[in-house]
């Protein structure tokens, strides 16, 4: 997530006021010239005063002071939710998503008409994987301000993500009406397409959006995607690290790349993917399963420490999402074979076949140990396959 400081008007009658400007996984969005809302009471010069210091500090890259310093503004003047947006933003660029979302929330109640709040907040959901959330938010924002072009390119991919392809194809639609050419839309619209099975459409508007901005990281990520769903593993890690070079901060383009390692056996360098994902957003369910599948590929009987480390973290996803299919397969075969606990892998296992889609790659080789646990838990399972993170492909 990338930070950029801008200027613009205080609301109220405030003194001029500063903001940062929220971008992540190739989407930015500028600070405006705010009027702000006039039902607000006057700001308190002294809570301003402390958020143009947080501001200078954050610049500074002192964060723990700028977030003290937003904090105090609010205790000040807790109606000030240009400091809870700042606060936000601070927190969500260094992967703290839980409270940034709670700031984002209360900086979108005090401003409402706000474009950069509620991107704001929609891409923390977003990050979080709440993407009905953050469909619904932004597409009330949208239906009130059909004019917010930035809303509107993001719900394209909130929709997407939360499985409403066709309306996310009517989104993409509209934004490019409004911005004809837009690299952005254009990608988006390229990853619906890709959706619905449509790979010859899909390919050409990711040309399209490559075209129109060699630069943007999504449009490499939509290519990508195309290369990978086609079997060209080498062509979409190059596409892959295009959109990572371009936005380091890109956490879906590195899921991929990380998905692409693992099957490639460069465990070592998936891994590093994936810690890298977990640096800027912690509660990445898909790279936590990665990263897991990495260090189990990795480890053996006589590195403990590196199993543990795979089994609390896979069990603690599995807290949070009890089906998840990838978590449950890569926890079967961590006990089946690494922990000697074939006892443990049978429920995993009976759990991943009646969650799993019939036509799951993995399901073969479920089966094959849960005849093999089932019937003599004092034998060895097979020899594990490959390890199954999920792919991303947000």
């Amino acid at each position: 997530m990338k930070l950029a400081l801008s200027t613009y008007l205080g609301r109220r009658l405030a003194p001029v006021a500063l903001a940062f400007a929220l971008g992540a996984c190739g989407g930015h969005h500028e600070v405006v010239v705010n009027t702000g809302p006039k039902a607000l009471p006057p700001a308190n010069p002294a809570a301003v005063g402390k958020m143009v210091q947080g501001v200078g500090a954050a610049k500074d890259g002192q964060r723990e002071r700028s977030v003290a310093l937003f904090r105090e503004a609010i205790t000040i003047d807790p109606n000030l939710w240009e400091a809870r947006y700042n606060l936000g933003v601070v927190l969500a660029s260094a992967g703290d998503l839980a409270p940034a979302e709670e700031e984002l929330k209360q900086a979108h109640k005090l401003a409402p008409e706000m474009q950069d709040v509620v991107v704001a907040l929609a891409e923390v959901e977003r990050r979080r994987g709440q993407h009905k959330e953050a469909a619904e938010l932004l597409n009330d924002f949208v239906a009130a301000h059909p004019l917010a072009v930035e809303a509107r390119t993001l719900l394209v991919g909130a929709l997407r993500n939360s499985g409403q392809v066709e309306k996310a194809i009517t989104e993409a639609r509209e934004v490019l009406v409004r911005k004809p050419g837009d690299a952005q839309a254009l990608a988006e619209l390229a990853l619906c397409h890709l959706a619905k099975g449509e790979k010859d459409t899909a390919q050409l508007l990711a040309k399209q959006a490559i075209d129109a901005n060699p630069k943007s990281a999504i449009a490499h990520r939509a290519m990508g995607l195309i290369h990978l769903g086609a079997g060209d593993d080498a062509l979409a890690f190059q596409e892959f690290l295009k959109a990572t070079q371009e936005d380091p901060r890109d956490t879906t383009a590195r899921l991929n790349m990380g998905s692409v390692l693992l099957r490639a056996g460069a465990y070592a360098k998936a891994e590093d993917q994936y810690r890298a994902i977990l640096q800027v957003s912690p509660d990445d369910i898909d790279a936590q399963v990665g990263l897991a599948a990495a260090i189990r590929a990795q480890a053996d009987a006589k590195s403990p420490a590196r199993l543990e480390e795979a089994r609390s973290m896979l069990t603690k996803v599995l807290e949070k999402d009890p089906h998840n299919i990838s978590a449950l397969f890569n926890l079967g075969v961590l006990y089946a074979d690494f922990l000697k606990k074939p006892g443990d892998a049978v429920p995993l296992f009976k759990r991943f076949l009646a969650d799993a889609p019939g036509d799951h790659p993995a399901r073969a080789d479920a089966e094959k140990y849960l005849s093999a646990t089932s019937s003599a838990s004092d034998k060895p399972a097979p020899a594990p396959p490959p390890p199954d993170p999920k792919k991303g492909g947000k």
